[in-house]
């Protein structure tokens, strides 16, 4: 089992803690880690957009002239698309763009993205990550300490308003709790900072 250091929000080293290999010593496996990410993306779609096609359009279907001596071309009613006020043509529908993925597959895709991110030297644990009042400045202290000045991603045990309102004036910052830390933020985010309680939550409910 490999050792991590623990900090302190000054970026002081204060112990270290043992890390779980099923978690954070497995195998590097990109196309697995693309395939989660892919189903993410796909699921985090609406799917809602929608227009009117020809049949849809509400109106009459009376022949907006005559058929012949007109000079115009033929046309049945005013619903085609050349209309103005008519329907469209392949008109978008609502659709579900979502994919399935196995259970398997995604933990499998979660802890090898962990474990690369550990290999890399991108995760940094906190003894405690905690504001006693909801400033930006603490925790672009906090930040600083470290040197993060790229996209980061903070991961808490549990959900903490101050932090969360702390951090939203900070572009390249985020917030959320280990339960909701997903395969997408772990690869597009530069670096992981985890609480210890974070830490530990992760590796009761993935072993």
């Amino acid at each position: 089992m490999a050792k991590a250091k623990v900090y302190d929000m000054q970026a002081k080293e204060v112990g270290s803690m043992t890390l779980k290999d099923e978690i954070f010593n497995v195998e590097y496996n990109q196309p697995v880690i693309h395939q989660v990410i892919v189903a993410e993306n796909a699921n985090a779609r609406q799917g809602t957009k929608a227009s009117l096609s020809r049949g849809e359009v509400r109106g009459h279907s009376k022949k907006p002239y005559a058929q012949k001596h007109t000079g115009n071309a033929r046309h049945g009613d005013t619903k085609a698309p050349q209309f103005k006020g008519g329907g469209k043509v392949f008109a978008a529908q609502p659709r579900d763009f979502s994919k399935k993925v196995n259970k398997q597959v995604k933990y499998l895709a979660f802890v090898s993205a962990l474990s690369q991110k550990l290999r890399q030297n991108e995760i940094t644990i906190v003894n405690e990550i905690k504001l006693d009042e909801p400033k930006t400045k603490n925790v672009a202290n906090f930040l600083k300490a470290f040197n993060f000045n790229r996209n980061t991603v903070i991961v808490t045990a549990e959900k903490d308003d101050n932090l969360l309102k702390a951090t939203a004036n900070i572009p390249f910052a985020k917030v959320t709790t280990a339960d909701l830390l997903n395969v997408g933020e772990i690869v597009s985010n530069k670096n992981l900072i985890f609480s210890k309680g974070a830490i530990q939550k992760l590796e009761e409910a993935r072993v």
